[in-house]
C-alpha cells in the first residue's frame, strides 16, 4: 500500500496562490501516459487525501492496468467508459499548487477519435506536454497534436519521453526520439521546447531528479513547470474589446459589456466602434458596479460612451489609431472536428467574437500532412484534419491575426443542422479581395420591377428523388403561370449542368457546389422580379437551407416531390437507376448517396399517388393563397 507524504502546509498554498497560475495541457497518443503522469504529479505533491487514495487502491485493482501497483491513471478518468476502456475520452482539469507556483492542467484524451476534446483544452492553455512512448516513439497523433498545438497559438512544449524504464533507461532512445521531434516541430513555431525522460508509473524525473538517468542533467518536469516563463504582456497590445452584452437597463443608462482581450482603456480615451468605424469617446468605466478609471486585459467591464452609436453584441470597441482587420473574407486554418467532411460551399454558422453569423468555406487552399507538413492537394476535410481555406461571412466583422491575438482571431464553426461545433478555426489574414470590392448602388429597385410585371417574385424550389416527376410538374406549372401572364424561368437540373455546371461532376463537395450557384442565379431572377421555377435533387438539408436564406423573407417556396424509391426505380426514365445499381454510376441520389428528405416543406406532394396535372395545380392553388399575383 502506498504511503502518502506529509501533506502540503496551509501556508504553502497560500503562497503558492500569489504567484502566477500556468495553464497546461498534456497531450500525445494514447496509451501515452497521460493521466498517469497528472496522476503521479498529484500524488507526490500530497493532494490526494486518504480516502481517495484508499478508493484508488481498489480501483486499480478492478481496472487498472499496473498489475499490483496503484494506477495513477484512474485519478484522471472518472467515466465509467474511460475506467473500462482504459482511455480518456473527456477532457479532465484539474487544479493544483506548489509553493512556488499555482496550475491548472487539462488531461486531454490521445485517441484519434476525441481530437475534438484535445483541440478543447489546447485552446486556453499556454504550454503544452506532449508524451511519448519511448518504446514506440513519435506516432501520426503525437504530430497532430503537436500541430494543433502550434496552430491554437501553444508556445512552449515540453517534450515528455514517458516509459523511459521500459526501454532500460536508454539515453540513446532519448536523444534520436528529442531529435526527431525537434526536426519536426521546427516550422511549428514553438518558442521553446523542453524534452525530458520520464516515467510517469515509477516518478522517474517528474517531481525529484532521476538516479536512473544520471546522463540527464536538465532538472524534472515539475521544476521546468514552475519556473517556465510564458506571460505575455497582453497590456501592451491595442485596446480590444468585443461587445458581449449592451447594457440598458433604463432610458439614461447605455453601457457595452464585455472582457477586455488587449491592451488598456482609460476614461476620456477615443475609441472606434467596428466594424461601422463610429468613432467616441470613453466617458465611463464599470468595474462590478463600480467606476474606475481604466481596465487593462482580462478585465470583465461595462464601457459607457460619449456619442450614440449602433453598437451591438459581437461588434468591437477597438483603440482609435491601431484598429483590428474588418472584412467578410479572410483565410484560416481549420481543425476539422465533425464525423461528416467539410463541403466548401456549404453554409455554416460561425462563431466569432461574440458574434453568430452564417459562413461559407468558399475555398479549399490544401490539406496539412501530419507526419511531413507538407500541403496536400484536397477538395474535403475529414474528422481530425488540419487544412488551410478562404471563408466568407454573410457581414463584415472585426478581427486580428490569430498569431497576433488568441482571443480576437479565433472562431469555431457549427453545423447549421444539428448544432454540432464541426470546427476550430485561427485567422491568417484578409483577404485583398474583400477590402477593394463593394456594393454599387442601384437606380432601378427589385420593387419597381416587380410592380412592373404585376405579381411578386419567388422560388418555386422543387425537390425529390431522381424519376420523382418535379421536371415535369414543374413544367406543368410554369405552363399555367405563363398562361395566366406571369413571368417565369425555369432552372433544371440536367439543362443547367449542359452550361453553367458543366465543370462539376456528382461527388458530394460538386452537388454541394451546384446548389450553391443555383441558389445565387435564383437570387438575381428574383431581383429581376421573376418567379423562378428551379427542379433540382438538391439531396443535403444544409444547401436548401441555403439557397433559403439567399432569398428574402417569404419568396421562397419548397416543394417536395415525394416519391418512393421502388417507384422511381420503376419509372427510372432515363436508365439512370438501373446504370447506378449495377454500378456505373457512383454518388446518385437514393442508390449511393443519401437524400435528405425536407422536415417543413412550404408544400408536400404525393407523386407515388396523383397525376403530374393535379399535382401541378396544387402548387398553383398554393401560390394563390399566398397573393403573388
Amino acid at each position: 500500500m502506498l504511503e502518502p507524504a506529509t501533506r502540503a502546509t496551509v501556508s504553502s498554498a497560500a503562497e503558492s496562490d500569489t504567484r502566477p497560475a500556468l495553464r497546461f495541457l498534456t497531450c500525445g497518443s494514447v496509451d501515452d501516459g497521460k493521466s498517469t503522469l497528472i496522476g503521479r504529479l498529484l500524488y507526490e505533491q500530497n493532494l490526494v487525501f486518504d480516502d481517495h487514495l484508499a478508493a484508488l487502491e481498489r480501483d486499480s485493482r478492478k481496472h487498472g492496468t499496473t498489475g499490483a501497483e496503484v494506477d495513477f491513471a484512474l485519478l484522471l478518468d472518472g467515466l465509467e467508459a474511460e475506467r473500462e476502456q482504459g482511455i480518456t475520452i473527456d477532457v479532465a482539469y484539474r487544479y493544483f499548487a506548489t509553493p512556488r507556483r499555482s496550475f491548472i492542467v487539462a488531461d486531454t484524451p490521445g485517441h484519434e477519435q476525441y481530437t475534438r476534446n484535445m483541440a478543447t483544452g489546447a485552446s486556453n492553455a499556454e504550454l503544452a506536454v506532449l508524451l511519448v512512448d519511448a518504446r514506440k516513439g513519435l506516432l501520426a497523433q503525437t504530430r497532430r497534436h503537436a500541430i494543433i498545438a502550434s496552430l491554437l497559438g501553444i508556445r512552449y512544449a515540453v517534450l515528455a519521453v514517458n516509459k523511459i524504464d521500459l526501454v532500460g533507461y536508454d539515453e540513446a532512445v532519448f536523444a534520436r526520439i528529442a531529435a526527431e521531434f525537434a526536426e519536426f516541430a521546427a516550422p511549428l513555431g514553438f518558442k521553446e521546447i523542453r524534452a525530458i525522460p520520464i516515467s510517469a508509473r515509477l516518478g522517474d524525473n517528474v517531481s525529484a531528479t532521476s538516479a536512473n538517468t544520471p546522463w540527464y542533467r536538465g532538472g524534472p518536469l515539475l521544476a521546468y513547470l514552475e519556473t517556465v516563463n510564458v506571460e505575455e504582456d497582453r497590456a501592451a497590445k491595442p485596446f480590444r474589446m468585443a461587445v458581449q452584452w449592451v447594457n440598458r437597463p433604463n432610458l439614461d443608462f447605455r453601457g457595452f459589456a464585455g472582457t477586455v482581450a488587449g491592451g488598456v482603456l482609460r476614461v476620456g480615451d477615443e475609441i472606434a466602434a467596428l466594424p461601422s468605424g463610429r468613432t467616441s469617446t470613453v466617458t465611463a468605466i464599470l468595474s462590478a458596479g463600480e467606476a474606475v478609471d481604466a481596465a487593462e486585459a482580462g478585465d470583465a467591464v461595462t464601457v459607457t460612451l460619449a456619442d450614440e452609436i449602433d453598437i451591438t453584441r459581437g461588434d468591437m470597441l477597438a483603440a482609435l489609431r491601431d484598429r483590428p482587420q474588418v472584412a467578410d473574407q479572410f483565410a484560416a486554418h481549420l481543425v476539422w472536428m465533425a464525423n461528416d467532411r467539410l463541403m466548401p460551399g456549404r453554409s455554416y454558422l460561425m462563431k466569432i467574437n461574440h458574434a453568430t453569423l452564417a459562413a461559407t468555406v468558399t475555398e479549399l487552399k490544401h490539406r496539412v500532412d501530419v507526419d511531413t507538413l507538407a500541403r496536400l492537394a484536397a477538395k474535403m476535410l475529414s474528422l481530425n484534419e488540419v487544412g488551410v481555406c478562404n471563408l466568407s461571412v454573410a457581414r463584415p466583422v472585426a478581427f486580428d491575426a490569430y498569431a497576433d491575438s488568441r482571443d480576437t482571431g479565433a472562431f469555431i464553426l457549427i453545423d447549421r443542422y444539428t448544432n454540432e461545433t464541426v470546427a476550430a478555426g485561427m485567422i491568417d489574414f484578409a483577404l485583398r479581395r474583400a477590402t477593394n470590392i463593394h456594393h454599387q448602388a442601384i437606380t432601378v429597385s427589385k420593387a419597381e420591377r416587380a410592380r412592373l410585371m404585376h405579381h411578386k417574385p419567388a422560388v418555386l424550389w422543387f425537390t425529390g428523388l431522381s424519376g420523382a416527376g418535379k421536371s415535369t410538374v414543374a413544367n406543368l406549372v410554369e405552363a399555367g403561370l405563363h398562361a395566366r401572364g406571369l413571368h417565369t424561368l425555369m432552372l433544371d437540373g440536367d439543362n443547367i449542368r449542359h452550361g453553367l455546371n458543366k465543370d462539376l461532376g456528382f461527388a458530394e463537395t460538386d452537388r454541394v457546389e451546384n446548389i450553391r450557384r443555383i441558389g445565387e442565379v435564383a437570387k438575381l431572377m428574383t431581383d429581376a422580379g421573376l418567379i423562378v421555377l428551379c427542379s433540382f435533387i438538391s439531396p443535403f438539408r444544409a444547401e436548401r437551407r441555403m439557397v433559403r436564406e439567399l432569398i428574402e423573407e417569404g419568396e421562397f417556396i419548397e416543394i417536395f416531390v415525394d416519391a418512393p424509391l421502388e417507384a422511381c426505380i420503376a419509372r427510372d426514365p432515363k436508365g439512370l437507376y438501373k446504370r447506378a445499381l449495377a454500378g456505373e454510376i457512383k454518388n446518385f441520389t437514393g442508390v449511393d448517396q443519401a437524400y435528405e428528405r425536407p422536415e417543413n416543406p412550404e408544400l408536400r406532394l404525393d407523386a407515388g399517388e396523383g397525376a403530374p396535372a393535379a399535382l401541378a395545380e396544387q402548387v398553383i392553388e398554393l401560390l394563390i393563397a399566398r397573393k403573388l399575383w
